[in-house]
């Protein structure tokens, strides 16, 4: 069997194959049973990186739903000052902030999102991921996209009361702690080839049990995916099948006062990268 990771290589020779044997198959040609499929993640990174604080509006809104430890005492307006002031000072800086992410946390399109017995606030946080492909190391913004081989649907699950659990935040926030858990990351179900998808303007959508969460258009992001593709190639040394994700729009549980329980089921759709369903357990004792 051959896996997306093989094909990366030759990616666009391979794309261009399949946009051919499209156009000239039957219109009932699917050439798998997809009932009897397993839905695995569409790619094996070797590395995730995560832009952190990318929408504005969501920003604002979690830093006044769910306050950094020293402004709990301030009340809801001074609290959106702060977060607007934030927020002036970090588009004004030109800086993104990109993090890595555990490879151990991703799973299936419609795996079970898993709730670990040591949070009360698990989050959701849907999110637009590029897969890279090909080795990109100081690539400008304006050859930025030429690295990319197309776009899938992320799930950024987020433990909310494990982003500072020292309680300080002057020492940042623990990534670790609040977004690795097995099963937080849910990828997929599609790889969109790049051609096909305009990543400044797709709608991102999430609804819980039904209930529209999130729904906001990638256009909302502070640093766009070239700006962060150069930015994480200053750093670091991106391979073929990695994972960047571009971060999550407004709409998040802490702000609707709402977290994941076991039963809960969560659809993710981003406009032409197909749709995730994942329901919602505790994790064993």
């Amino acid at each position: 069997m051959t896996t997306v990771n093989q094909l990366l290589p030759d990616w666009d020779t391979h794309v261009r194959t399949i946009s051919s044997w499209l156009q000239s198959a039957s219109p009932d040609a699917d050439g798998s049973d997809g009932e009897a499929a397993e839905v695995l993640a569409p790619v094996c990174p070797g590395h995730i990186y995560q832009a952190a604080a990318n929408y504005r509006r969501h920003v604002i809104d979690l830093m006044v739903a769910s306050p950094r430890p020293e402004h709990r005492d301030l009340g809801l307006a001074d609290r959106r000052a702060v977060a607007v002031k934030l927020m002036d000072e970090r588009v004004a800086s030109g800086v993104p902030t990109v993090f890595s992410g555990a490879v151990s946390s991703l799973c299936g399109p419609y795996d079970d999102v898993v709730i670990p017995h040591i949070t009360e606030q698990c989050d959701w946080e849907l999110e637009l991921a590029a897969v890279i492909k090909a080795p990109a190391r100081y690539v400008s913004k304006e050859d930025a996209l030429d690295y990319v081989a197309g776009y899938t649907i992320a799930n950024d699950i987020t433990m909310r009361d494990q982003i500072y659990p020292s309680g300080d935040s002057s020492r940042g926030a623990d990534w670790l702690a609040s977004k690795s858990a097995p099963t937080h990351l849910p990828v997929g179900p599609l790889l969109v080839p790049a051609a096909f998808v305009a990543p400044g303007d797709v709608t991102i959508t999430l609804r819980l049990n039904g209930q529209v969460m999130q729904d906001e258009s990638s256009a909302d992001m502070i640093y766009d995916l070239p700006r962060l593709i150069e930015h994480t190639s200053r750093y670091a040394l991106m391979r073929p099948g990695d994972l960047l994700l571009t971060g999550s729009p407004a709409g998040n549980g802490v702000h609707h006062g709402r977290f994941l329980r076991a039963g809960d089921v969560m659809e993710g759709r981003i406009s032409g990268l197909g749709v995730q369903r994942t329901g919602v357990v505790d994790e064993p004792s």
